[in-house]
């Protein structure tokens, strides 16, 4: 642990907890930089392990065993943690513009908070649906779902929008969890159906075509409907809209489509690429900005 008397030289600050912050914060605490002062900006305390959200979803896994709580890393790397959201970066003077705490100074910068899937062109989608990332807001709404569920007596329909292997594995889960538990509460799994929407005519394009076609049969086998070659283009209460016309009943409608990242690096005049990741050299170090890091899906 970095002894507090020690006079500060350098400020560290890393943005949001992901995998990479999370090593940095362990390997800070085990190895404290003299002089060095680290703060963890994070918009969540519990930081998830997405590797393992499939598992949570099927009921594998507790909350805990899927989250790293930052608070005890924090304080074994002797770090300040501000629970909050980083709103743009200002280089001039460099500091971190937070939403509800004063700036945050650095000399070194890191960011690690992840990605978002491109629903926002998508008519009601952040109202009536939900996208899998950011994992916090897919786990809130993934408990009040189930919660729904166990007290809803009609029958109910999931659909999944995004059929690479991620949208493939999240609906299987969901399948999974849900007939267990429709067990567990005697009643009958029939009452769900699952929808899935592919904008290719084959899911899971990026694979080899023997893969996609053993998980069709499984899927089918399963009873999933597959919609072929159409998007979404509207979710509403109840319902969604595909590109074809087609209306599909949604109970819960789950997005997990191309990503893209937080508008805030673009506006913070950050080089990025077509979707807005920042670009990175080989230390990933930001090419139009030294001393200021990207890693995860942020770059």
């Amino acid at each position: 642990m970095q002894s507090t008397s020690q006079p500060i030289l350098k400020d560290l600050v890393l943005i949001g907890g992901g995998h990479s912050h999370v090593a940095v914060i362990k390997s800070f605490g085990m190895k404290p930089m003299p002089g060095v002062r680290l703060t963890i900006i994070s918009r969540d305390v519990h930081t998830p392990y997405s590797g393992m959200l499939p598992g949570y979803v099927a009921g594998h896994y507790q909350f805990d065993e899927v989250h790293i709580d930052l608070r005890p890393l924090a304080q074994f790397a002797g770090a300040r943690l501000y629970h909050d959201e980083a709103l743009r970066i200002d280089k001039k003077n460099k500091t971190v513009i937070c939403k509800s705490r004063p700036a945050v100074p650095y000399d070194v910068l890191s960011i690690n908070i992840g990605s978002t899937p491109q629903i926002g062109n998508i008519s009601g989608a952040a109202e009536f649906a939900v996208a899998v990332k950011p994992i916090s807001q897919f786990v809130d709404r993934w408990k009040r779902f189930l919660d729904r569920l166990a007290a809803q007596t009609s029958p109910c329909k999931i659909c999944v929008v995004g059929a690479g292997a991620a949208g493939v594995e999240l609906i299987l889960s969901i399948q999974f969890r849900l007939k267990k538990m429709f067990e567990e509460l005697g009643r009958n799994s029939v009452e769900l159906s699952y929808h899935l929407v592919s904008k290719s005519e084959q899911i899971m394009p990026s694979f080899p075509s023997a893969v996609a076609d053993r998980f069709d049969t499984i899927l089918h086998e399963r009873g999933v409907i597959v919609h072929r070659g159409v998007e979404a283009t509207e979710a509403c209460d109840g319902k969604l809209i595909l590109s074809n016309g087609d209306h599909l009943d949604a109970d819960e409608t789950f997005f997990v489509t191309a990503a893209s990242a937080a508008p805030w690096l673009i506006e913070s005049g950050f080089d990025v690429d077509e979707n807005g990741f920042v670009k990175v050299n080989d230390t990933l170090e930001i090419l139009s900005h030294p001393n200021i890091f990207a890693a995860g899906d942020a770059a």
